[in-house]
């Protein structure tokens, strides 16, 4: 099983052949938020399915879907599949799953687990579903937290031998149903994963506050490793830059508080200037039925922005 790691809440997981994306975000500029650090995911080939853990417009995007080909399977929370197939153009396979439930993607089995966040597109909107993680079962196993903060049913969660652990936000608060490092580092105690890679940080930033509390940006990830070193110290932690890949053959370094494998990290990149890098075509190749492309990143609708303080 490999992961890449393109930022925020954007996985890749490649095993036995089949590919698994998380909660795509694939351009540049999403409603007030920017990508501050890390390139524009490049994925090379489509998808076989995507896992969307809830409908916060950071999290379920809905231009990135529509970037995606027809066939790639859109794998929902219960609650979400009419407005997600609506508004992805309709055609696509689209499957709810309520925590318990699984289904197969190719040669890999995705079972939605239990997550403590809000499941509504906006505050105040009457477009709501549950929120969910994801299990991803092949030759390891993978959990995707999504979005979540603590809850009582972490522990049966595992074993497994990654977590995608969402550690902060996109801001520099944080409100209910969301893990500060600290948090994180607990639901690694109640999970106890054999690795874990932080994520849910570090990528997108309000436009126009890059000076704002530049250590909530720059710093939950080491912050999550060194108290994850406290808390669960048989959880190996890998601090991924946007765009690194991790290989669960590798031999974990022995220092779970710097363990990147070098072989796979990009060049090192500074956080990007407020203006956010221009679009380029679409971040799939080969990518078809793309009813998104041609909108201009300012003119995503209100049902595409993200939602609360630090979703």
């Amino acid at each position: 099983m490999d992961v890449t790691w393109w930022g925020h809440a954007t996985c890749a997981i490649r095993d036995r052949g089949t590919t698994v994306l998380t909660d795509p975000v694939l351009r540049n500029r999403l409603a007030h938020l920017y990508r501050r650090r890390g390139a524009r995911p490049v994925l090379g080939a489509a998808p076989d399915a995507v896992v969307i853990s809830h409908l916060h417009g950071d999290h379920c995007d809905l231009p990135s879907l529509r970037m995606l080909p027809v066939t790639t399977t859109l794998i929902v929370p219960k609650g979400a599949g009419a407005f997600v197939s609506a508004r992805t153009g309709g055609g696509r396979p689209v499957v709810e799953l309520a925590p318990g439930d699984e289904t197969s993607v190719g040669s890999l089995t995705v079972r939605a687990v239990p997550a403590n966040h809000d499941g509504g597109r906006t505050p105040k909107s009457r477009v709501r579903a549950i929120a969910v993680g994801y299990v991803v079962q092949g030759s390891r196993s993978a959990w995707f937290g999504g979005d979540t903060g603590l809850f009582d049913e972490m522990q049966d969660i595992g074993p497994v031998d990654l977590a995608l652990v969402p550690v902060w936000g996109w801001g520099w608060t944080l409100g209910p149903g969301h893990l500060d490092p600290a948090g994180a580092a607990e639901a690694m105690r109640r999970v106890g994963p054999a690795r874990a890679v932080p994520i849910h940080w570090g990528t997108l930033w309000p436009m126009g506050c890059a000076r704002v509390r530049p250590d909530r940006f720059l710093r939950p990830g080491d912050e999550f490793a060194a108290f994850t070193a406290e808390a669960a110290p048989r959880t190996v932690v890998d601090v991924l830059a946007p765009g690194e890949r991790l290989s669960l053959t590798e031999k974990p370094a022995n220092n779970p508080a710097a363990n990147k494998p070098a072989a796979n990290k990009p060049a090192a990149e500074k956080p990007a200037a407020e203006k956010p890098a221009a679009e380029k075509p679409a971040a799939v190749k080969p990518a078809v039925n793309n009813p998104g492309a041609g909108r201009s990143a300012a003119g995503t609708t209100a049902g595409d922005k993200p939602s609360g303080p630090a979703a």
